[in-house]
């Protein structure tokens, strides 16, 4: 049977009275789930790992949280996980006693699966997050309907280009500083530069 790790013995004893407990309990059912799952603290939080992170708790002022490391990847079968993510970290919600917790054949069910993922190699997808286009100011749509090669070349910009473009003319404290810039913007997209093209590597 692996070693308990010493750091979550030291966070069970210094987290609220009835957080302990419940972390207790989750430490328990992890190793009972996983008799070869391996402890660790990361990033300030206990995590049990099995050929890779599997799942983790926490305990805060009123509640704790324990989450599963692949849960977008599991089938959750009694449809028990918090969706939203809004009120805990972790899938389970703001745990503040046992009686919070799923019953111990279900989250033992659960784990199970977690560290079978983790043996089949079963990865996450990490997706990007897509920069929020932002709307282009009148003035500069004005200005580029007048100057059809800086147009192709905003329209073809990627969305992060087009947003410095945006940001820059939409910071200007005057009219007389946001016309300056607009026409400095023409300038550049014309010749195909983007807004930081002083600092890109050539």
């Amino acid at each position: 049977m692996p070693a308990r790790e010493p750091k979550i013995d030291a966070y069970i004893e210094k987290s609220a009275d009835f957080a302990k407990p419940i972390l207790q309990h989750i430490r328990q059912l992890v190793h009972t789930a996983c008799p070869e799952v391996t402890e660790a603290v990361k990033w300030g939080m206990p995590f049990f790992d099995c050929d890779g992170p599997v799942c983790n708790m926490a305990s805060f002022k009123k509640h704790c949280a324990f989450g599963f490391w692949k849960a977008a990847l599991m089938k959750d079968p009694e449809n028990i996980f918090n969706k939203d993510g809004k009120n805990a970290m972790g899938q389970f919600d703001r745990i503040t006693s046992l009686e919070d917790l799923p019953a111990d054949k279900i989250i033992i069910a659960y784990i199970k699966e977690a560290v079978a993922l983790n043996k089949a190699g079963i990865k996450q997808v990490k997706t990007k997050m897509p920069v929020q286009e932002l709307p282009v100011p009148e003035a500069l749509v004005t200005a580029l309907q007048q100057h059809t090669n800086a147009k192709a070349v905003f329209e073809n910009f990627p969305p992060s280009h087009r947003k410095e473009y945006i940001q820059w003319i939409n910071e200007a404290k005057t009219a007389a500083t946001q016309d300056k810039r607009i026409a400095t913007a023409i300038e550049w997209m014309a010749e195909g530069k983007g807004r930081n093209w002083k600092y890109e590597k050539k």
